[in-house]
């Protein structure tokens, strides 16, 4: 049997083994890229340098990646959907390309050194070509040299094996890589393209080969990457012989301590088992939602809101299991337990961990007990309906407006000799998810943020805005979280109490004074700690590599990120604080645009 321990050490091992570089994985949280509320793919970390800045480290790099996707969250409890997983990545940013990355990806599979998969229960997807772009015969002739066998590769579309940022922008094919989960060998001939129910995926390489400048016009990059992603979870069942991701050691664990809480057998009954396999998955997502070194607090709007849904949907479940009181904290301790070692923020944030589900928890108790009153104060009208029937449409009231889930309606309704029009309900709750998810997901664009000037600008003025609130407000200052459009910039920020209309009125000024200097803006890199010791400012519990940018602004500013920067402050235009307001406990945001 293989752990999650185990194969992470054995995947950095490997890539090192081709002189890739090691590079811590990044915060749930994007930086700066309005797109997505989470980071969603393990390349989203990297996408500065996907788009042509040099890396500190090189152009070979490997890490292991925590993500969150809630877009398919209705598919959790299934044998392969998680809302939180972890990828392992390795790049060539203008190195390697198809040949070297196919290679390894099917030695590191099938070697004895490492996974020693059997080929046999291995087949590939490749992109079979469109009006757009031609066959990638490339990508198959070196699966065939690498020895899968012609009838193990399938030729599928774009919609399969293309992979596109956005409408415009780095695209190009990908090939992935599958593995026979049907009983014995898989027949010959068999593969994804004619079986795609008995083969589950496990890496996907991204070759992003072109940029799509139109709707019907693509041009080759200068500079070739490749991106791919193993799912973890995935691929330790698979080497454990196993057929669902919730066999692997990193649930079993969580299940087991779902038992200890409610008493139930897992096994026992498939309803049940479904609602166990829901709160673990929850409950591991939540816990690194809130451990992450930005955590996030339940919340109506963005990411406050996937969180508050995961957390109540888990609790939902447990009130079929006969989990009555709180009990998130019990597996949340679980999880902390088994992934500290790979996370430690987990163990660091314990304490805001418990504390903020248990909160909401208490919360959501709290909100049953109103959908409760609220269907009593309806129950007179509905029981002089001569037909018995609750509409659709105020069952969804109560899920809409008290958060009461349509199970507990169901329940009561069925209590007092009523039915529900659940049709009625399913459309306008339909109606209610497309919005939920174009609000909370955003438009993902496979992680590439917008860096067309005016968000450069606002990135850059952002450095400008934290230096001149450290010198109005004290050196407690310090970010918290940003996000930016094209339309102004958010900041967070670590601060007790509320600006003063003096205060705001002071930064606003610093910072369009330093606009005003047209500061030239550098870059270096440096070892972390010879910049934190050039006095370089670092986000707090961000995971750094060892080589870092420094980027300086004069003799004002001096901050390691990423980028994007402009090259002199005064290409800002006049910077205006629009609003001061809290963003959580201890926390401000401020809210600017330039002119």
């Amino acid at each position: 049997m293989i752990t999650s321990t185990q194969l992470r050490a054995k995947f950095l091992a490997f890539f090192q083994s081709k002189q890739h570089a090691v590079i811590p994985g990044k915060s749930l949280i994007p930086e700066n890229d309005p797109t997505v509320l989470f980071t969603t793919a393990g390349m989203h970390p990297l996408v500065p340098y996907l788009l042509g800045e040099p890396h500190p480290a090189g152009k070979r790099l490997v890490d292991y990646q925590k993500c969150v996707r809630t877009g398919d969250i209705d598919e959790v409890g299934d044998p392969s959907h998680l809302t939180c997983f972890e990828m392992l990545g390795n790049w060539s940013l203008g190195d390697y390309f198809k040949k070297e990355s196919i290679a390894w990806s099917w030695e590191f599979l099938t070697g004895r050194d490492w996974l020693n998969l059997d080929p046999a229960k291995l087949s590939v997807t490749v992109f079979e070509g469109d009006a757009n772009a031609p066959r990638d015969e490339e990508s198959a002739s070196h699966w065939l040299a690498a020895g899968v066998p012609a009838g193990r590769i399938a030729f599928l579309p774009a919609g399969d094996n293309w992979w596109a940022a956005g409408p415009t922008g780095p695209c190009g094919p990908d090939t992935e890589i599958f593995y026979w989960l049907g009983a014995g060998l898989p027949p010959a001939g068999s593969n994804k393209g004619s079986d795609s129910a008995n083969w589950m995926e496990i890496w996907n390489n991204v070759f992003m080969e072109y940029n799509r400048v139109d709707e019907k016009n693509l041009v080759k990059l200068p500079k070739q990457n490749v991106d791919t992603g193993m799912g973890l979870e995935r691929t330790i069942a698979v080497l454990n012989g196993q057929t669902s991701v919730y066999q692997i050691d990193i649930y079993q664990a969580i299940i087991t301590a779902i038992g200890r809480v409610s008493g139930y057998s897992y096994g026992a009954d498939p309803t049940k088992d479904m609602s166990v396999r829901i709160i673990a998955d929850h409950t591991r997502t939540a816990t690194f939602i809130i451990g992450d070194p930005k955590g996030v607090s339940p919340g109506n709007i963005g990411a406050g809101y996937v969180l508050r849904r995961l957390i109540r949907r888990a609790v939902r479940h447990s009130r079929k299991l006969g989990i009555e009181g709180g009990f998130l904290g019990q597996l949340a301790e679980v999880v902390i337990g088994q992934f500290a070692g790979a996370y430690p923020e987990l163990a660091e944030n314990r304490q805001r961990i418990l504390d903020e589900l248990a909160r909401e928890e208490a919360k959501f108790l709290e909100t049953l007990q109103k959908g409760e009153h609220e269907f009593e104060k309806m129950l007179p009208n509905l029981l002089k309906n001569p037909q018995k029937i609750m509409s659709g449409r105020l069952a969804f009231k109560l899920y809409d407006t008290y958060g009461f889930p349509i199970e507990l309606t169901l329940e009561l309704a069925a209590e007092n000799g009523l039915t529900v029009n659940r049709a009625e309900f399913d459309e306008a709750f339909k109606k209610h998810q497309e919005l939920s998810r174009a609000s909370t997901e955003g438009s993902f664009k496979g992680g590439l943020a917008e860096q067309s000037e005016i968000t450069t600008r606002y990135h850059t003025a952002t450095h400008l805005l934290q230096q001149a609130l450290k010198m109005v407000l004290g050196d407690h200052v310090a970010q918290k979280g940003s996000n930016i459009t094209a339309e102004r910039l958010r900041f967070d920020f670590s601060h007790p109490e509320p600006m003063t209309p003096e205060q705001l009125q002071r930064v606003q000024e610093i910072v369009n004074q330093q606009i005003a200097r047209d500061l030239p803006v550098t870059m270096e890199i440096l070892p972390l700690e010879q910049a934190k010791a050039s006095g370089a400012t670092a986000l707090f519990g961000e995971k750094y590599d060892a080589l870092v940018k420094v980027y300086t602004m004069g003799d004002f500013s001096k901050e390691v990120c990423g980028g994007p920067h402009v090259e002199r402050t005064g290409l800002l235009g006049k910077f205006i604080i629009q609003k001061e307001q809290s963003s959580s406990a201890g926390v401000r945001r401020i809210k600017a645009v330039l002119e």
